[in-house]
């Protein structure tokens, strides 16, 4: 896990002072490759770790070989602790190392570093979305979470109409590179897509907050809400197996393998919220891919390429005329 390794790199670092990507590699057996995205990824973040160049160089932690961290300051903790923490939520062996450099930092600094371990959830299961930039609003968004201070937000809908909100920030989730803010409003809890708020002002005025609220829990409870929206229509398909994977990315959890490949072909288990999305999605495959059940999706099916042939289909091109 990610998070083990950050922390691992930390104390290697604070115990010799400087070391290789090489040697980080072979002390935690993962490759130069992975050991340099780590040393990079704590440097992105903010945490005090630069590359010295040159021979006998390598990387090294600002404030010397420490080993209680005390050389870190509050926005470096809150910068390493935003950064390890969305593991702690699916990673036993994560929580365990995040509990650890709790006890490593200064008294002081604790509260802040906790509160930024659990200002972002990661959930790496795509809705259907291809790769997104990090929208700009998530530092301003993920520092109100800790500061629990309101944010005034201009929001646009799916529509593209704009409102304003004024909302107490509870958590980010990372919704494999696509942001969501978990907030509370007049009309209770909502989720709002970040990279649709146009503009946020923090408020300086207090956020309120559940004092039970679990941000994983309750970003749970939104999937489960939306996962039966999503899966209203399960539709059963033949597909040759080297296609499957496609399918997979583009319906995500909505996508299951149903037994072993027969003659090339595998049968799988689709879901969405109509016939029509699903045949929407299908019909571009052609006869690559065969509706077995239910009826409904092979009727809209038809009923597509049967206006694809009247408005396509036979007669002369246009431009001959």
């Amino acid at each position: 896990m990610r998070a083990d390794r950050l922390v691992a790199v930390l104390l290697l670092m604070q115990a010799r002072g400087r070391v290789t990507a090489a040697e980080l590699a072979t002390e935690l057996e993962v490759s130069v490759a992975t050991a340099r995205r780590d040393l990079e990824a704590l440097s992105a973040a903010g945490v005090p770790v630069y590359p010295q160049p040159g021979r006998g160089g390598g990387w090294s932690l600002v404030g010397g070989a420490r080993t209680d961290l005390s050389g870190l300051t509050a926005p470096e903790a809150r910068a390493l602790f935003l950064l390890v923490g969305p593991a702690a939520s699916v990673s036993a062996e994560a929580r365990a190392a995040l509990r650890k450099l709790v006890r490593a930092l200064p008294s002081t600094f604790r509260a802040d570093a906790e509160a930024a371990a659990e200002a972002t959830v990661t959930d790496p299961v795509r809705w259907g979305e291809h790769d997104r930039p990090r929208p700009p609003m998530v530092d301003l968004l993920q520092s109100a979470v800790i500061r629990r201070r309101r944010v005034r937000l201009t929001y646009a809908d799916h529509a593209g109409e704009r409102t304003e909100r004024l909302v107490d920030p509870w958590g980010l989730i990372d919704k494999d590179d696509v942001w969501y803010l978990l907030a509370g409003t007049d009309r209770g809890r909502r989720t709002f897509r970040v990279d649709r708020v146009a503009q946020a002002e923090p408020t300086g005025e207090p956020a309120e907050r559940p004092d039970d609220f679990v941000l994983a829990a309750a970003w749970q409870e939104v999937v489960d809400q939306v996962e039966r929206r999503r899966s209203r229509t399960w539709a059963t398909v033949l597909i040759e197996e080297r296609f499957a994977p496609i399918l997979r990315d583009r319906f995500g959890r909505h996508c299951h393998i149903d037994g072993e490949p027969d003659r090339g072909r595998v049968r799988v288990r689709l879901a969405a919220p109509t016939p029509l999305d699903i045949a929407r999605d299908l019909a571009g495959w052609g006869a690559l891919v065969e509706v077995v059940e239910p009826r409904s999706v092979r009727d809209e099916l038809a009923r597509i390429g049967a206006e694809l042939v009247a408005r396509h289909g036979g007669g002369s091109d246009p431009g001959e005329r």
